[in-house]
């Protein structure tokens, strides 16, 4: 984990209250696809953790939805602003377990962090398939995306406004070696019901340091508890317990 003022280089309205955002300054502390920053907004006593979407050398973009009064500072905030940010928060997914036909599942804002994920297992020569869930269509993104780095891609919407109607569990693919996923909690969990190979979830608590000082995201697995932030945010389908 390293602390550090960045500079914010470019920010736009993707889709209604959704934002994508990059920022520049030390990215090294970043060494896996699925973790995340932790940004100190003005005025707010805690930091808002998202998951990083992509990186190149020391530009980091996120995308991140409205949903607060932190999100929407954030969203406002104009190029040339400087802002404190942890970075290299989390586990991130495990690659070396892709094998050759790796599946991703995203659902809504869990989207973003599978992005830097896919461009790691394409280099890597893996034959990568992409699973994608949203609500309508006014809700998709990253779609051609994806599809430009060499993915094939599927989409789901719940009101069959495009794509497959329905789930992800919907439209996933037959042939797959693992699988990496990350969403809300009723969709980890269909997943978790509907995939025949080992896996790996990133879970979207609430946190309040980050870092796994505060005790405040833990939840229970087979091997006890596990910090989100600290300890995930990805957990190995194995190691789940789904509790009501």
């Amino acid at each position: 984990m390293k602390q550090g003022i960045y500079e914010l280089i470019d920010s736009y309205e993707l889709k209604k209250g959704i934002y994508k955002l990059s920022v520049i300054g030390d990215a090294s502390a970043i060494t896996t696809p699925g973790q995340f920053i932790n940004i100190k907004i003005d005025d707010l006593y805690l930091r808002r953790p998202i998951s990083v979407c992509d990186l190149y050398e020391d530009v980091i973009t996120i995308i991140f939805k409205v949903v607060g009064k932190g999100t929407d500072k954030l969203s406002r905030y104009g190029k040339g602003k400087k802002l404190d940010i942890l970075t290299g928060l989390g586990n991130g997914y495990d690659v070396r377990k892709a094998g050759d036909r790796p599946m991703l599942i995203g659902g809504g804002i869990g989207v973003p962090p599978l992005y830097l994920l896919a461009k790691e297992l394409i280099s890597n020569n893996k034959d990568v398939s992409v699973v994608l869930g949203f609500n309508s269509v006014d809700d998709v993104i990253l779609e051609r995306e994806f599809k430009k780095l060499g993915c094939h891609v599927n989409v789901a919407t719940v009101d069959g406004s495009y794509g497959k109607k329905g789930f992800v569990t919907d439209a996933m693919f037959d042939d797959y070696s693992f699988f990496y996923t990350c969403g809300p909690h009723p969709m980890l969990k269909a997943v978790y019901d509907n995939t025949k190979t080992g896996g790996e979830f990133s879970f979207e608590e609430r946190m309040g340091c980050g870092f796994g000082a505060c005790m405040g995201c833990s939840i229970k697995t087979k091997d006890g508890y596990k910090r989100i932030c600290k300890d995930g945010p990805v957990l190995d389908k194995e190691e789940i317990v789904w509790e009501d």
